[in-house]
């Protein structure tokens, strides 16, 4: 059994708790953001299908930037990378904030930011996936993994829930606070030392920008992995539709919104901590799917449900569900693939992560203008257990996995001595491998 020391060993290493805290209180700044942007819009036009057309505005740059995003990961200094992008969404806080306090008489500029703001997460996502590994030691890895997705989680439930009581008080009021945590987040960053960028880069070809597509095609398990989370989201995005939900369905207020908003989260939160204390090491795919199916059956219950206590229960149960899918894709995606191409196959976990959730908004709100609320929503939660049943009879392989393969230790860089480790492992498979 573990010392307490040990859960938490990733601590010991600054660079990883600098991070830590820097993406935590970005985090929350997004959230609280998201918060006042879907209530604003509603409040303006009372359509859902506008709610769809913000995560739409997020969604088209980043399917364009995402691949040249994950060569970028792979080229240059991630923790510049992420400085930039906080850079970028501390201007859409600001340009947010101009827009509260000038008169919002139209919803096309804060589209246009929300397109700006996806910009940013194209470069974002590659760099924040695949830095991870190297902030840390191989041994602390997968406690890094941990208590990095419970942080991640733990925001998600402070930031619509801070977000909502705030906006009471005025959204140029919640802005301003966005803009001054970003900016807080980019000092923090500042000091964090990693693996320096390839002094010989590759340049930006086709051939380049497409390894890492091919490497997702080659692993089975994870092509299984990402296209489950992609398809069961997709159609299951109802946290989309909270805004008209408070307001026509369950009638709360901004503050009830930001707790809807904060359910899922908290649910994550509460199982990613579980999971740190207990992680999951056998019967790995049967966990995964488990918790896709744990989430298409609580959007199923929300979307029938008119009790504000019942849809808070629901959209717990759907983040406790979505959070042990996405705790065990992310390890997935990690330990199988090498250093080198890490940023572009974080790439393509990146578009399905953004077509699941950006896509899956638009999908929803589209869905909702054309069938209704709460048909959209139910209708939705079916459509995800039938696509997992689905992922369970394409991949097989995934369905019946057991453990997780060992970490390929030769792509984790020490943060103090950029030494590299060898090690031969044994993979899932059973079979003993030269690592990669």
């Amino acid at each position: 059994m573990p010392s307490l020391s040990e859960k938490f060993s990733a601590f010991r290493h600054r660079n990883f708790t600098l991070y830590l805290t820097a993406r935590f209180i970005a985090t929350v700044a997004v959230q609280m953001q998201s918060v006042a942007v879907g209530w604003q819009v509603y409040e303006k036009t009372g359509d859902a299908l506008d709610l769809g057309l913000i995560g739409l505005a997020q969604f088209a740059p980043f399917a364009l930037l995402i691949l040249f995003a994950g060569h970028a990961a792979d080229q240059y200094n991630r923790k510049w990378i992420l400085i930039g992008c906080f850079l970028l969404e501390f201007v859409c806080g600001a340009l947010l904030l101009v827009f509260s306090l000038t008169g919002l008489h139209s919803v096309w500029p804060v589209f246009a930011v929300m397109a700006l703001f996806g910009s940013a997460r194209a470069f974002m996502m590659p760099a924040t996936q695949s830095i991870l590994i190297n902030l840390v030691p191989a041994g602390s890895f997968s406690n890094a993994v941990a208590i990095n997705s419970s942080a991640f989680h733990i925001a998600v439930i402070v930031g619509p829930s801070l977000g909502g009581w705030i906006y009471l008080f005025g959204p140029d009021t919640l802005y301003t606070l966005v803009s001054a945590l970003m900016a807080l987040a980019v000092v923090l960053m500042l000091p964090i030392r990693v693996q320096p960028a390839p002094s010989k880069r590759e340049p930006a070809t086709w051939h380049t920008l497409l390894e890492g597509l091919r490497f997702v095609r080659s692993r089975p398990v994870i092509l299984g992995a990402i296209s489950l989370d992609l398809f069961a989201v997709l159609f299951g995005g109802a946290t989309a539709l909270l805004p008209a939900y408070a307001s026509d369905v369950l009638h709360v207020d901004a503050a009830g919104l930001g707790l809807l908003r904060t359910a899922p989260g908290a649910g994550a939160a509460i199982t990613a901590v579980a999971l740190g204390f207990a992680p999951i090491t056998r019967h790995v795919g049967r966990w995964m799917f488990g918790g896709v199916l744990l989430f298409g059956l609580a959007t199923v219950v929300f979307g029938y449900s008119h009790s504000f206590g019942v849809s808070l229960a629901a959209l717990l149960l759907m983040g406790a569900g979505d959070m042990v899918s996405v705790f065990i894709r992310h390890i997935l995606v990690q330990i199988e693939t090498p250093d080198s191409i890490r940023g572009r196959v974080s790439a393509v976990n990146s578009v399905f992560i953004g077509a699941s959730n950006e896509l899956g908004e638009f999908e929803s709100g589209f869905t909702a203008a054309w069938l209704g609320l709460m048909p959209a929503v139910v209708v939705g939660g079916f459509a995800t257990l039938v696509v997992t049943g689905l992922c369970m009879w394409w991949f097989p392989v995934l369905r019946t996995m057991d453990r997780f393969p060992e970490l390929l230790q030769e792509t984790v860089a020490s943060p103090t001595t950029n030494r590299r480790p060898r090690k031969k492992g044994k993979s899932f498979y059973g079979q003993r491998k030269r690592s990669r």
